[in-house]
C-alpha cells in the first residue's frame, strides 16, 4: 500500500473544488493573514504553487504592496483564468503574475534567487517530482527567504510529509519550525 496518493497528470485538483478552496468561509480554518502574515512583507517577491483560484495568492497580493510580485503557479489553466478575474476585480492584477506549469517542471530559471517567501499549500502531494520543484524553489529562493509547506492528513501520511521535507533538506531547505495546525505543515527556510 502506497503512502500517498500516486500523483499522477490526472491527479490533480478538481476545477469545481477552486470554487470551495476559494470561498471566504474557508477563512474561519485556514486564515491567511494568520497563516502567512508574519512571512509576508511589502515589496517582495513571493511563490504560489498550486495556486487555485488564488485563495492566498490575493492576500499575499494585498501583503506585498505596489512594490511586491505574487508569482501564482498551477497545472490548470482554467484555475488561472479564475484567479485572474478575481485579481482584476480585487485591484490587484498588476502584483500577480500568472503561470501554467507542466506537471514535470516549474519554469522558475528567470527568478533565480529572487524570491522572498513560497508557499506549497496542499499542493506538495500533487506533485510527481516533488524533489525537482523543491530544488527550482530553493533556486529560485533567495538566501534566508522562508518556504511553508502545509498538507492535509486526509490526503498524505506522516511518513510520506517526511519524504516530502526529506526532498527539501536535499534542496538546500532548513526546518525552521512545525506550526501546529491540522494537517502536516513544516517552515523551512533556505541557507
Amino acid at each position: 500500500m502506497e503512502d500517498q496518493l500516486t500523483p499522477t497528470p490526472t491527479h490533480v485538483c478538481p476545477f469545481w473544488v477552486g470554487y470551495l478552496l476559494a470561498s471566504p468561509i474557508r477563512k474561519l480554518i485556514d486564515n491567511p493573514d494568520r497563516l502567512i502574515g508574519e512571512h509576508v512583507r511589502p515589496g517582495m517577491t513571493v511563490l504560489d504553487l498550486g495556486c487555485a483560484m488564488g485563495y492566498f495568492s490575493l492576500p499575499m497580493a494585498r501583503m506585498v504592496g505596489d512594490a511586491g510580485q505574487v508569482i501564482c503557479l498551477d497545472v490548470q489553466e482554467r484555475m488561472l483564468r479564475k484567479l485572474e478575474k478575481r485579481a482584476e476585480r480585487a485591484g490587484l492584477l498588476s502584483r500577480t503574475e500568472r503561470r501554467l506549469v507542466e506537471p514535470d517542471g516549474l519554469g522558475l530559471a528567470d527568478l533565480d534567487g529572487a524570491v522572498g517567501f513560497a508557499l506549497a499549500f496542499a499542493v506538495m502531494h500533487e506533485i510527481p517530482d516533488q524533489a525537482g520543484a523543491l530544488a527550482e524553489v530553493s533556486a529560485a529562493l533567495a538566501p534566508g527567504a522562508r518556504m511553508l509547506i502545509a498538507e492535509p492528513r486526509g490526503h498524505v501520511n506522516a511518513a510520506a510529509f517526511e519524504r516530502t521535507l526529506e526532498h527539501a533538506r536535499a534542496a538546500g531547505l532548513r526546518l525552521l519550525d512545525r506550526p501546529q495546525r491540522r494537517g502536516w505543515t513544516a517552515l523551512l527556510v533556505k541557507e
